[in-house]
């Protein structure tokens, strides 16, 4: 009896360890984002397309094969968008006081090795967080006033801002130093597009809220600009 008892507790010691780390392992991630990161593939610094090449070339396309980017043509742009290229954070767009107040976030839709989603892109080790499942470019593009370039591109390049980062230190002013940037990050993504044979155009008109919604934005964000990409016509 007495050794009947010892086993028991023994497998009542093991069977609490076992639901510990089960509990420890699914931990449910914050609200608006699961912790599904992809490491991106290491930008490259060079390419056989001056700068001078990809100004001259720089057009609003809206019209897009149906063909997929790879996950490297993701990195270009996300890297183009927000990357860092330095030791001390120095990223690819300039940014008032080195504030950063962008974030980045890819609506993919048509991308080989990456699911379809919604994801936030990291700067900080060029990674992709997943944050929703599935294919939500028809739902973006009906809150961008249903125009297919939204709906038809391989993905949609979404640049939101955190205005508090630069008006908590340049006042109401900061608002103009924010427009500023997105502006900067946007040519810059055009121009990578430009290098790598895309497409893409600026949408500015959409539902702000809606845009939040389908993006599980925070409340201290607010989306800027949509950037579809797609291999062109």
């Amino acid at each position: 009896m007495k050794k009947a008892i010892e086993t028991f507790a023994r497998f009542g010691i093991l069977l609490s360890l076992v639901t510990g780390c089960l509990a420890a392992t699914q931990q449910p991630a914050p609200k608006g984002e699961r912790m599904d990161v992809i490491r991106l593939p290491e930008p490259r610094r060079q390419s056989n397309v001056s700068v001078e090449s990809a100004l001259q070339s720089r057009r609003s396309v809206r019209e897009y094969r149906d063909e997929p980017l790879t996950l490297s043509d993701v990195s270009q742009l996300l890297w183009a968008a927000q990357g860092f290229t330095g030791p001390e954070g120095a990223r690819t767009a300039p940014s008032a006081g080195a504030l950063y107040p962008l974030e980045v976030y890819l609506v993919a839709g048509h991308v080989n090795d990456l699911a379809t989603g919604i994801y936030k892109y990291r700067a900080h080790g060029h990674e992709l967080v997943r944050i929703a499942e599935g294919d939500k470019r028809a739902s973006l593009a009906s809150a961008a006033l249903d125009q297919d370039c939204v709906r038809n591109g391989a993905v949609t390049v979404v640049l939101a801002a955190v205005y508090e980062r630069v008006t908590k230190k340049y006042g109401q002013r900061g608002v103009m130093y924010v427009h500023m940037e997105a502006g900067h990050a946007a040519q810059n993504v055009h121009l990578q597009a430009v290098a790598l044979n895309l497409g893409t155009v600026v949408v500015g008109a959409f539902e702000d809220e809606q845009v939040k919604k389908i993006l599980s934005m925070p409340s201290d964000e607010q989306p800027l600009y949509l950037m579809p990409v797609g291999r062109p016509r």
